[in-house]
């Protein structure tokens, strides 16, 4: 078998931490900000830990080697 490459668009958008739980950056952020809550605009700040179903689909297929 061929060994898998990682997906170089995931290791942009993702990091596994020592625990092994998947990082991501928040969604919703990018323009638009005038229409968004203060509050909305507070909770989307930093990074969350995804939820293990994806996670695990993305270190599965996306990030083999992470």
């Amino acid at each position: 078998m061929p060994k898998l490459k990682t997906k170089s668009g995931a290791k942009k958008r993702f990091k596994i931490t020592g625990t092994g739980k998947v990082m991501y950056a928040q969604a919703g952020k990018r323009h638009g900000m005038i229409k968004r809550t203060n509050k909305q605009i507070r909770n989307l700040r930093g990074t969350t830990a995804m939820f293990e179903t994806d996670a695990y689909n993305v270190k599965k297929y996306f990030l083999p080697n992470g």
